[in-house]
C-alpha cells in the first residue's frame, strides 16, 4: 500500500517515521514542486508499504506551498500519490485542535488510522482522552495509542495497518465545493461548524486544570524570549555552537584533506604514469575529497540544529527574530542559516529548509553566501600580511586583525542590504507570515537527531556530490590540457631555462609545470580575461587563481603557490608571500599594492568562488535558474565592489 503520513506541526510526526521505517527513507520531491517528499519502507507481515511523510499541516485549507501539496494529492483520487491508508498522527494532549484536521481526513472516506501520540505528555497535563468517546465518533477508523519518542507503540500502529477498516468511495470536502464564491469567509465558518461540533463531545476528561504560569516551559520562556534575556542567550548560545564546529571541525577536516592528499600520492606512485593515472590523482581523487571535506562541518551544524529544534527552542529563536529579520524581507528562521554560513555556506543553504515561505526562503538562500565562511580565511590571511602593514590603531587595536573583522562585517552588512532589495524585487502571491506554535521543552531524542544528520550528509554527498566532481574533473582537465604544439614548446623553453638557471631536477619540474600551466586552457583562459581583470589591479596569473578557485575559494592560495613555484631569479625556499611581493608588472610596477590587494579582498567578500554551494542552491531550490541568477548578480557585486576598491585606494 502506499500509506500517507499525516498531522499537524509538532504532533511527533517525523518521530512516528522514523519509528516506523528507521533507516530505510529517502528525500526527493512531489512532482511539478519545490516541496520535499520524504518516502520511507515499511515491513508488515512480510508485506512491503510504502510511508510518505507529508508536510504539517493544521487543516485540509492551504495556507503555504508545503500544505498545498497534502490538498492537491488529498483531492484527487488520480493523483500519483494519492494514498491507499492515512496514517495520521495526533497530539493526545491538545485533541481538539487536532481532530479538526483528523476530522477532515476521514470524511474523505479513506482508510484511517488515528495514532494517539505523545500520552506521556497528555498525562503530565492531567489530561485523560476518552478512547470509547472517540471510537463511538469515528466507527470507521482504527485507534491505537503510541509514545513514539521512547519508540512504543510501532507494533500497535503495524497491526492497525494490517487490520484497518475498508472504505469505500471518495468524497473530498463537499464543502470546499461551496467556497468557490468567497472561499475565506466559508473556510472560516465550515472550521467554525467542526470545532462547535468537536467541542461540543467530551473527548477529554481533565482531572485538574493546570495553571499555564507555573508551568516549567512558561518558566523558561519568561527568559529565553525576553526581549532583552532572550536575544542575549542566543547569541551566547550561537558563540558556543560555532567554537565546537570550528575547534572540532577542523580536525577531521584536516585528517580527511590529508588522507585524499596520501591517497593520491600513493596512487601516483603505484600505478603507471599516464592519462588515466592524472584524471584519478589529480582530479577524481581531489574531487571526491572535495566533497567528504565538508561532512565534519555539516554533521556538527545540523546536530547542534537538530538538538535545538527536538528540545523546542528553536522554536524561541525564531519567534524573537522573526521582528529583526521580516522589514529586511526575510524570516525568523532565516537566522540560522546566516550564522551558519560563517562556518560554511553550504549547511546554511540547507538550514533554510525550514523556511515555510518560499518568498523568504529564496531570499534566505540567495544571500546566504555574502556571509564570510570559513573557506575565505585563507584568502583574507594571505592578501592582508601581503598588503597591510603591522601596527596597531588606538594603540591595542591590531590593524590587520581589524581589516578581517572589517571583511567579515562587509559581508554581513551586504547580506542584509541585499535581502532587503530582494524582498523588492521577488514577487509572490502569498503573503509572508510566521505561524508558529511553541512546543514544550523536552529532552532530545539522540535515534531521530542521528537520522536527521544522516539524512542531511547523505543528501549532499549523493546530490551536491556528483556536480562538484563532474567540475573538479572539468577543472583538472582545463588545467593538464592546452594547443599541444604550445605546451610542448613552453615546457622545452622552460627546461632550457632551468639549465640556464642551474635548478635542480624538482625546481626544473616546478618551472616547467608553472610554463605549461600558463599555456594550458585554463592559462589562456586567464590571458583572455585579463583586460576584463585589469581595471580592478589584476594580471593574468590573479585571473588563473579566480577561474580555479571557483572549485573552492581557498584553492586560490594553492593556485598561486603554483604559479610562483619558481621565480627567475633561481633563488630556492622563497616564500610565497614574499615571491607575490617581489612580483613585478612589464613596466616594473608591484602587482601587489594595497589598492589592488583590498581590491582582491573586497573580490573574494562578494564573488561566488564555490561550486559546492552553487550545486547544493540546485538542489534546495530543484532548478538551475536560481544559482545562475546568484552567481550573475555576485559575480557583478564582486566586479563593482572591487573596481570602486581599488580607484579609491589607488
Amino acid at each position: 500500500m502506499k500509506i500517507a503520513l499525516l498531522g499537524n506541526p509538532n504532533t511527533g510526526k517525523s518521530s512516528i517515521f522514523n519509528l516506523l521505517t528507521g533507516m530505510r527513507q529517502h528525500v526527493g520531491n512531489f512532482p511539478g514542486v519545490t516541496v520535499d517528499k520524504k518516502t520511507g519502507t515499511l515491513n508488515i507481515d512480510k508485506e512491503q508499504h510504502e510511508l510518505v511523510d507529508f508536510p504539517g499541516t493544521y487543516s485540509l485549507y492551504p495556507r503555504s506551498k508545503d500544505e498545498e501539496v497534502v490538498y492537491n494529492v488529498l483531492s484527487d483520487k488520480n493523483n500519483d500519490n494519492y494514498p491507499d491508508l492515512a496514517l495520521v498522527v495526533v497530539d493526545a494532549s491538545n485533541l481538539e485542535r487536532n481532530l479538526l484536521l483528523f476530522s477532515q481526513v476521514y470524511d474523505l472516506q479513506l482508510p484511517t488510522v488515528m495514532v494517539l501520540n505523545m500520552t506521556d505528555l497528555a498525562l503530565k497535563r492531567n489530561k485523560k482522552y476518552n478512547l470509547e468517546t472517540l471510537q463511538k465518533t469515528f466507527p470507521d477508523a482504527t485507534i491505537v495509542e503510541s509514545n513514539a519518542r521512547v519508540k512504543s507503540g510501532k507494533g500497535r500502529i503495524n497491526d492497525a495497518i494490517s487490520n484497518v477498516k475498508k472504505r469505500t468511495g471518495h468524497s473530498f470536502c463537499s464543502e470546499q465545493s461551496l467556497c468557490d464564491i468567497d472561499d475565506i469567509t466559508c473556510q472560516e465558518n465550515t472550521v467554525s461548524k467542526r470545532f462547535s461540533k468537536i467541542e461540543s463531545i467530551d473527548f477529554t476528561q481533565k482531572e485538574s486544570e493546570v495553571n499555564a504560569k507555573t508551568t516549567l516551559t512558561s518558566k523558561f520562556d519568561k527568559i529565553l524570549v525576553h526581549k532583552v534575556w532572550g536575544y542575549l542567550i542566543f547569541a551566547v548560545v550561537l558563540m558556543v555552537i560555532f567554537q565546537f564546529i570550528y575547534e572540532f571541525a577542523g580536525i577531521p577536516m584536516d585528517i580527511i584533506d590529508s588522507s585524499f592528499s596520501d591517497l593520491s600520492s600513493w596512487l601516483a606512485t603505484q600505478l603507471p604514469a599516464g592519462i588515466f593515472t592524472d584524471l584519478l590523482t589529480q582530479g577524481i581523487v581531489p574531487g571526491i575529497g572535495g566533497v567528504v571535506i565538508f561532512i565534519p562541518q555539516i554533521a556538527l551544524l545540523f546536530f547542534f540544529i537538530a538538538v535545538l529544534e527536538e528540545t523546542g527552542y528553536l522554536s524561541r529563536v525564531v519567534f524573537i527574530m522573526d521582528r529583526i529579520m521580516r522589514p529586511l524581507g526575510l524570516n525568523g528562521k532565516s537566522v540560522v542559516p546566516l550564522i551558519s554560513s560563517v562556518a560554511c555556506a553550504i549547511p546554511g543553504v540547507m538550514a533554510a529548509r525550514t523556511i515555510s515561505d518560499r518568498k523568504e526562503r529564496m531570499i534566505t538562500v540567495m544571500v546566504t553566501p555574502l556571509m564570510s565562511c570559513s573557506a575565505r580565511i585563507p584568502v583574507y590571511t594571505l592578501l592582508i600580511a601581503l598588503v597591510i602593514p603591522e601596527g596597531t590603531v588606538g594603540g591595542f587595536m591590531n590593524l590587520q586583525g581589524l581589516v578581517l573583522f572589517g571583511l567579515y562585517a562587509l559581508g554581513t552588512i551586504s547580506a542584509l542590504l541585499v535581502a532587503w532589495v530582494l524582498k523588492k524585487i521577488i514577487k509572490t502571491n502569498e503573503k509572508g507570515f510566521l505561524l508558529l506554535e511553541m512546543p514544550s521543552y523536552k529532552m532530545p531524542r539522540w535515534g531521530n537527531i542521528g537520522i536527521t544528520v544522516w539524512e542531511k550528509i547523505r543528501v549532499f554527498i549523493w546530490d551536491a556530490g556528483k556536480v562538484i566532481l563532474a567540475i573538479s574533473i572539468i577543472l583538472w582537465a582545463m588545467a593538464t590540457y592546452g594547443p599541444k604544439n604550445n605546451m610542448e614548446q613552453a615546457g622545452i623553453t622552460a627546461e632550457a631555462k632551468a639549465i640556464q638557471l642551474g635548478l635542480n631536477e624538482e625546481d626544473t619540474d616546478q618551472l616547467v609545470a608553472s610554463a605549461k600551466l600558463e599555456n594550458s586552457y585554463i592559462g589562456i583562459m586567464g590571458k583572455t580575461i585579463e583586460p576584463a581583470i585589469k581595471p580592478l589591479g589584476y594580471d593574468w596569473k590573479i585571473g588563473v587563481s579566480l577561474i580555479t578557485s571557483f572549485a573552492a575559494r581557498e584553492v586560490f592560495v594553492g593556485s598561486m603557490a603554483t604559479i610562483y613555484a619558481v621565480q627567475d631569479d633561481g633563488e630556492e625556499n622563497i616564500p610565497l608571500i614574499d615571491k607575490m611581493r617581489a612580483e613585478k608588472r612589464n613596466d616594473g610596477t608591484p602587482v601587489f599594492t594595497l589598492a589592488s590587494g583590498l581590491s582582491l579582498m573586497v573580490f573574494y567578500v562578494f564573488a561566488m568562488q564555490c561550486m559546492a554551494t552553487l550545486a547544493v542552491v540546485k538542489r534546495e531550490t530543484k532548478s538551475w535558474k536560481w544559482p545562475i541568477i546568484q552567481l550573475g548578480y555576485m559575480g557583478v557585486l564582486a566586479y563593482l565592489a572591487a573596481w570602486i576598491t581599488f580607484i579609491i585606494a589607488s
